[in-house]
């Protein structure tokens, strides 16, 4: 993989995303009350700040990226979590679209249950890789946040976004 096309690191704000719903915030990891911290379940290169869903029950982030000629070969990666034993989440997908925009291939990653972090506030790591969908010249990634129960955060969250393509 040689070219990095998306970076979703929250170090960098909302900088490259457009926002299509809601009020996704950049919130840091030494915030405290009960979000994500430096000593919860995350990545190990974390920086300061992760993206978190706000006070509306689903944000949206998008970005859309031209896929270089000859990209053959995809990889796509993101810590995905939440709060506790809350259901919100973090789902993050890209769609592969030619160049009439019609969906050729969609890969998504996540969004990972409280069962999967064992009850516990924080962050892992879903990853995805393959071919690029042939007649593909544009990949659409998106991230939402969504609140699935009760309370008024919406504390689904994500860091360390990655999406990158090459070729053989």
């Amino acid at each position: 993989m040689t070219e990095l096309l998306v970076n979703g690191d929250a170090e960098q704000g909302l900088t490259g995303w457009l926002t299509v719903a809601g009020a996704p915030v950049v919130l840091r990891y030494d915030t405290g009350q009960g979000y994500p911290g430096p000593g919860d379940p995350g990545p190990a290169a974390r920086g300061a700040a992760f993206f978190g869903g706000g006070d509306t029950p689903l944000s949206t982030l998008r970005q859309r990226v031209t896929l270089p000629p000859g990209a053959s070969q995809f990889e796509v990666s993101a810590w995905l979590g939440g709060y506790a034993s809350q259901q919100d989440g973090a789902r993050l997908s890209v769609e592969f679209l030619d160049p009439g925009g019609t969906p050729r291939g969609l890969v998504v990653l996540g969004p990972v249950t409280a069962e999967e972090r064992s009850g516990r506030t924080g962050l892992v790591e879903r990853r995805s890789a393959g071919t690029v969908p042939p007649g593909s010249s544009v990949a659409v990634v998106t991230l939402q946040l969504t609140r699935s129960g009760a309370g008024t955060s919406n504390d689904g969250y994500a860091d360390n976004i990655s999406f990158t393509v090459g070729s053989r």
